[in-house]
């Protein structure tokens, strides 16, 4: 058994009274039955108990071994075989049974040698800066939700988790008009991807509400970013974008999801899970359930903004250095995704990065064995 962090609303949520519920016309959506009403009227009273559920880091990778695959792909082949056995791509040796993080995704952008050997060798130590990036990342967090334990015992009630942070936080956003943390999955050209939204703020566009997702990064030093870096930005961006409308546009395959990742959609929750669940205004008993809630809750926002938000503030003293607004490229980004995926499922050998974007090297914990250090100009 883990002990995972949920967390609690800082502000105050009005009353889920029809009164204090959206107007429809704000929310683009298609009508609903009574049946799925009666699971929406349990959402918004979540809203009014003002908590949800939030998985810390240390939490997340503590209970990786719970979404494993028990066998891998060789097992079960005799001893002569496995020579003959064919490679095992990325995906397979290292997510399987699992989905590539977001993360995953941007860390690939950046370099693809850098990639190969951080899953090869291990993740380097944070640097100071990167501390200091994620304490900062946490302190936001905290501006609006208020961490609580939560105890769960299988990679069900994890996921279930995810899927109620999921559900009280959009609850926020829509009556407090923001929210941060916000966890997000799906298929995406045929891989599972999955990531936390760091902000979404709700915003009027035309007669209507739609969110916008913002990113926010933090610089040691007051300089704008490169582009390699804003290119990055964009990609992370888009990617929460995809995963966020596909969502809303229900096209979340529970089947596959329950196969891939190898879940009991039946499995009953624990007390301390239920009781939890409970709280919110919730009557879950089985995993299925909590997802029937999920796909509800998805049900009822509206798809996200073209325009996405990355601001970049200076770690000494949250000021502000740049807000870089740009547009959704939904041709951009599929050409984006299948280059690093095509890393993952083996189609080409990690790349170099370019001549022009060298300078990466001078911060990479591997330059020493990578075979670009051999053309990097010396002093």
């Amino acid at each position: 058994m883990h002990q995972h962090h949920a967390s609690r609303s800082r502000s105050p949520c009005p009353s889920s009274s029809a009164a204090a519920r959206p107007r429809t016309e704000d929310f683009p959506v298609d009508i609903v039955s009574d049946e799925e009403m009666a699971l929406i009227d349990a959402a918004l009273a979540a809203a009014a108990a003002g908590a949800r559920p939030l998985l810390s880091a240390a939490a997340r990778r503590a209970a990786v071994p719970l979404s494993r695959a028990a066998c891998s792909a060789t097992d079960g082949l005799a001893a002569g075989d496995i020579e003959d056995a064919p490679p095992r791509s990325r995906l397979a040796r290292f997510r399987e049974r699992r989905a590539l993080a977001v993360t995953d995704i941007t860390a690939t952008e950046w370099c693809e040698k850098q990639m190969e050997f951080v899953l090869e060798r291990g993740k380097p130590e944070k640097t100071a800066a990167m501390r200091v990036g994620s304490d900062r990342h946490a302190q936001l967090e905290q501006e609006v939700v208020e961490r609580v334990d939560v105890a769960i015992r299988s990679a069900e009630e994890l996921w279930a988790v995810k899927f109620m942070n999921f559900i009280v936080g959009t609850n926020q956003l829509l009556f407090e008009g923001i929210t941060r943390e916000i966890p997000v999955i799906g298929v995406v050209e045929g891989s599972w991807i999955s990531g936390i939204i760091d902000e979404i703020q709700m915003a009027t566009v035309g007669v209507s509400l739609q969110p916008m997702l913002v990113d926010t990064k933090t610089r040691s030093t007051r300089t704008v970013p490169s582009e390699a870096q804003k290119r990055n930005g964009r990609l992370q961006l888009m990617c929460y974008k995809y995963l966020w409308d596909n969502l809303i546009a229900e096209k979340f395959p529970a089947d596959n999801f329950f196969s891939h990742f190898n879940l009991d959609p039946n499995y009953l929750l624990s007390d301390d899970v239920k009781g939890y669940i409970s709280s919110l205004g919730f009557d879950a008993k089985t995993f299925e359930d909590v997802l029937k809630y999920f796909k509800v809750t998805c049900h009822t926002l509206p798809r996200s903004q073209e325009q996405l938000l990355l601001r970049y503030e200076l770690q000494e003293d949250h000021s502000l250095l740049e807000e870089y607004r740009f547009t959704y490229d939904a041709r951009w980004f599929r050409d984006q995704i299948q280059d690093v995926l095509s890393f993952w499922t083996g189609s080409h050998e990690p790349k170099l990065v370019a001549e022009e974007e060298m300078w990466k090297c001078r911060f990479c914990k591997f330059v020493s064995s990578c075979p670009m250090n051999a053309s990097m100009p010396r002093c």
